[in-house]
């Protein structure tokens, strides 16, 4: 591999893990996940744009309590770790039995490491975030105290 394609290859992996985050990053279980809420009366009576307004104000109020969207985890990190790590030994190991040792075996091991934790990255970046099940209680109990029916986070 020439010295340009792979220094272009290095700089690439990166912005592929943040595209591919986002595009995991939206849906029900985002933190830009909203409560949908059922046309019962109070909804029926208010209107949409009302309803829309009480459910901003409920999570305000949940995130001005402390509480969160999401439960953040790590787990980018420690994925892109394990993915280095196993895929890094798996190399240098590889370059052990082919019988490329010394600086081969180094340079083996460097590569999978590489490869393993972009791959752990990617991994992780679908896997990091929950929906903070506190926080959406909270939210659902604020908008059910002033009438409304919270049915599921879209």
């Amino acid at each position: 591999m020439k010295s340009s394609t792979r220094v272009f290859s290095l700089c690439a992996a990166p912005a592929l893990v943040l595209v591919l985050a986002g595009c995991a990053s939206s849906g029900a279980g985002s933190a830009s996940a909203r409560p949908v809420l059922y046309p019962n009366a109070t909804l029926n009576r208010v209107g949409d744009a009302q309803g829309r307004m009480e459910a901003n104000a409920c999570m305000s109020r949940a995130q001005a309590s402390g509480l969160s969207p999401m439960q953040t985890t790590n787990e980018v990190g420690r994925r892109a770790g394990e993915g280095a790590a196993i895929a890094g030994v798996a190399s240098a190991v590889g370059a052990l039995i082919t019988g490329r040792g010394g600086e081969g075996m180094l340079r083996a091991g460097a590569a999978g490491a590489a490869v393993g934790g972009s791959a752990g990255a990617v991994s992780g970046a679908f896997h990091n975030d929950k929906p903070n099940g506190v926080y959406r209680n909270f939210v659902q109990r604020c908008l059910s105290e002033k009438g409304f029916e919270v049915i599921g986070w879209n």
